[in-house]
């Protein structure tokens, strides 16, 4: 009788070496693009902000700091009279359509109450004003995207039960659905009413990739949290169904189903030719339709990514656990033919990543290879003394023990790199073994402890 292994679960109580989770506005202010994000917090908050987002300055980002002062914290000054100063200013040089403001952990403390004060100041300005307290009390720097989406699910419409925006109607009473290089010509009853909305920051490049995948199932979508403009944000309620791209918007995803009564599609994460099958095709068994050439898709897409494969098959990963995306990267380069010793994370939310567990646990059953430890909020010394051992060919880490590591001869990878890359859908599937694959092709050969990659694999 064939015995199935089963996924294993640890809790230690290591340190959290991770960006603070207002790094998020570094990519929300480029994805809302009439969004003004004004960060309440210390010197220490600007400096941050500066030394991490200090690249665009010359762009003229849309973000600022308001600084805490002394009389801030010792409520020596009013904080509504100071805030409203420095929104008035905001609508007088920018006139963003929405300000949203960023607390982080000082505000948390002196209790200043950002809620309470942002419906004043919004009736007063004009603007609309959401508060996200996207502190460093969380556990990942990717959770600041969390609660700034969490946030924003309070301010979109109720949805209303009506008729899908459709295309014009053509002679041949076909709709058609255009994208850059593709035209589809469905038969108008089979798209499907445009009641599902996706949740998650992503490149526009690549939430169009992800519609036209649905499109070619007959699927529209009908918007994004976030969208491009604020005014576009979709709508919510009974009837609609929410579906997530990124692993670490479980507080999303509840906001979204207790307070916005929304149906959450359970599935795994469109990170890399297998996840993204699984989460169409698990879209596709809600509106019941037929799933249409996935196989023949993902096929291709294997092998137009097998001489990345090459360089990494047999070879041995290790994720200290940064940004919550390890579980789906892990399954992904598991598939690839990786072998993963241990999977890290900071924090799991184990009903919301259940499909993404699942398919882990598949993955590794057909790939036949033992299923990888999940350590949440690992102990990063204990880590290091299982890599001494392990001897791992890469690991994928934080900023923060790269050096250290590559001091210790194992090669590393930044994980934050993972999370401003194009990893999303099937075709960037070679964006993420680009990452992967670079330490191990430097040149002159790798090396980490007693293995070795020919120079012949590294030339693949």
């Amino acid at each position: 009788m064939k015995t199935t292994e089963t996924l294993t679960f640890e809790c230690e109580t290591g340190n959290y070496h991770t960006f603070c989770p207002i790094s998020c506005v570094a990519w929300l202010y480029q994805k809302i693009e009439d969004s003004f994000f004004l960060v309440v917090g210390t010197k220490t908050c600007g400096y941050f902000l500066q030394n991490a987002l200090g690249v665009t300055i010359f762009a003229e980002p849309r973000y600022a700091m308001a600084e805490l002062e002394e009389g801030d914290i010792s409520a020596q000054l009013n904080d509504q009279k100071e805030l409203e100063k420095i929104c008035l200013q905001i609508r007088d040089d920018r006139n963003p359509s929405v300000i949203i403001w960023i607390g982080t952990c000082t505000t948390e403390i002196v209790k200043m109450d950002l809620e309470g004060i942002a419906p004043k100041l919004e009736k007063q300005i004009g603007i609309p004003i959401v508060v996200a307290r996207a502190n460093g009390l969380d556990y990942a720097f990717t959770q600041g995207e969390d609660t700034a989406l969490a946030a924003m699910a309070h301010r979109c419409p109720e949805y209303r039960q009506c008729e899908t925006n459709r295309s014009k109607w053509g002679e041949t009473g076909l709709i058609e659905i255009h994208t850059s290089n593709t035209k589809y010509p469905f038969p108008e009853s089979q798209l499907t009413k445009s009641n599902l909305v996706l949740f998650g920051s992503l490149p526009s490049s690549v939430a169009s990739q992800l519609n036209s995948e649905l499109k070619h199932q007959c699927i529209s979508v009908s918007g994004w949290l976030p969208s491009q403009k604020y005014n576009e944000l979709p709508g919510l309620g009974e009837g609609v169904y929410v579906c997530g791209v990124n692993p670490f918007l479980s507080r999303t995803a509840t906001t979204l189903m207790r307070r916005r009564k929304c149906q959450l599609v359970g599935a795994p994460f469109p990170i890399g030719p297998d996840g993204t099958r699984a989460w169409i095709e698990k879209i596709c068994s809600v509106f019941n339709k037929k799933p249409d050439g996935l196989e023949a898709r993902e096929r291709r897409i294997w092998k137009n990514i097998e001489d990345y494969i090459q360089v990494i098959k047999g070879k041995s990963v290790f994720f200290m656990g940064d940004n919550l995306l390890e579980i789906s990267i892990a399954r992904f380069l598991i598939r690839c033919g990786m072998i993963v010793y241990e999977i890290g994370i900071p924090y799991m939310d184990r009903r919301y990543q259940a499909a993404e567990l699942l398919l882990l646990q598949h993955t590794c059953e057909r790939m036949k290879t033992p299923i990888p430890r999940i350590v949440e909020k690992p102990d990063n010394y204990g880590q290091v003394q299982r890599m001494q051992e392990l001897k791992p060919h890469l690991a994928i880490t934080g900023m923060a023990h790269a050096n250290p590591l590559e001091a210790r001869n194992i090669d590393t990878k930044w994980s934050v790199e993972f999370t401003f890359a194009q990893i999303h859908g099937s075709s960037n599937a070679r964006d993420i073994l680009e990452l992967v694959t670079r330490p191990l092709r430097r040149e002159g050969g790798f090396t980490s402890g007693s293995r070795s990659l020919s120079k012949q694999s590294t030339e693949g």
